[in-house]
C-alpha cells in the first residue's frame, strides 16, 4: 500500500474552525513567546488558562511522588493544551515544557468558558477537537499494548513530523534526548539507542544535522510489518 500524507478533510475542517474561533479572542497581552526548553506551567501550579500553540512544539510531562518522570505527548502547532482547567482540576497534573521556540495564546479559563457559552461555533470546533484527541489517545493505547517497542518508536517519530501539516519529504526533528523518546515509547534509552542505530542503517533516518526522519520510507516500513 503506498504510503499517504493526505490529511483527513474532517479534521482539517475542525482545525480551520478552531483557528477562526480562537482567533476572535486574541489580544496583544495573550500572545506569549517562549525560548526553547522553557517551562510553561509546573506540576502543582494553579490550573486558571489553556493554551493554544501557534508555532513550536511543547512537551506534556509528569513526574511520579518516587520522582520518575514520564513524557505524555508531544504537541504541535494548532494543539490545545491545559484543558483539565474546565474541569474541577484546579491545579496541573502535569508540567509543559517548550521543545524549540514556540508562539502560545494564553487564555483565562472564565475567558474561555464563556467563548464557549456565546459562540455555538467555537464549542463544536472544540468538540471535534477533543475527539480527535480522544481517537489519537485510542491508537497510541492500542499501540502501547499491542505493539513492540521498535514499532512504537517508528510511531513516535511519525508523529514528531507531521505538526503544522504532514510531510512526505525528509523533516528535522526538534532534538529530543533518548531518555525522553523511552519515557515516551515505554522502554529503556539503550533500546532507543539501538533502535535508532538500525533506523539509521535502514535509511529511515539521517543523524548527520541532529535528526532527519524520512516519513515516507519509515511509513512503507510499518505498512510492510
Amino acid at each position: 500500500m503506498k504510503p499517504t500524507f493526505e490529511k483527513d478533510a474532517v479534521q482539517a475542517a475542525a482545525e480551520a474552525r478552531l483557528q477562526s474561533a480562537i482567533s476572535k479572542l486574541v489580544c496583544k497581552k495573550n500572545v506569549l513567546n517562549f525560548g526553547k526548553n522553557e517551562v510553561i506551567f509546573s506540576q502543582g501550579d494553579p490550573a486558571d488558562a489553556l493554551f493554544h500553540i501557534q508555532e513550536g512544539r511543547v512537551k506534556l510531562s509528569v513526574v511520579s511522588a518516587g520522582g520518575k518522570e514520564a513524557t505524555l505527548s508531544v504537541l504541535g502547532a494548532k494543539d490545545l493544551f491545559g484543558l483539565g482547567c474546565l474541569s474541577c482540576q484546579r491545579r496541573r497534573l502535569g508540567t509543559a515544557t517548550t521543545l524549540e521556540p514556540s508562539e502560545l495564546i494564553r487564555i483565562d479559563r472564565d475567558n474561555w468558558v464563556k467563548a464557549l457559552r456565546e459562540q455555538p461555533e467555537l464549542f463544536e470546533a472544540v468538540l471535534a477537537h477533543l475527539s480527535n484527541r480522544n481517537i489519537e489517545l485510542q491508537k497510541d493505547l492500542c499501540a502501547q499494548i499491542f505493539d513492540h517497542s521498535e514499532k512504537r518508536l517508528a510511531r513516535v517519530l511519525l508523529k514528531l513530523t507531521q505538526f503544522g501539516g504532514e510531510h512526505p519529504e525528509p523533516v528535522v526533528i526538534p532534538k529530543i534526548s533518548h531518555d525522553t523518546l523511552a519515557s515516551m515509547v515505554g522502554t529503556t534509552r539503550s533500546r532507543i539507542t539501538y533502535f535508532m542505530n538500525r533506523f539509521r542503517e535502514r535509511g529511515f533516518i539521517d543523524t548527520k544535522r541532529g535528526v532527519m526522519v524520512h516519513p515516507s520510507r519509515l511509513s512503507a516500513a510499518l505498512q510492510d510489518e
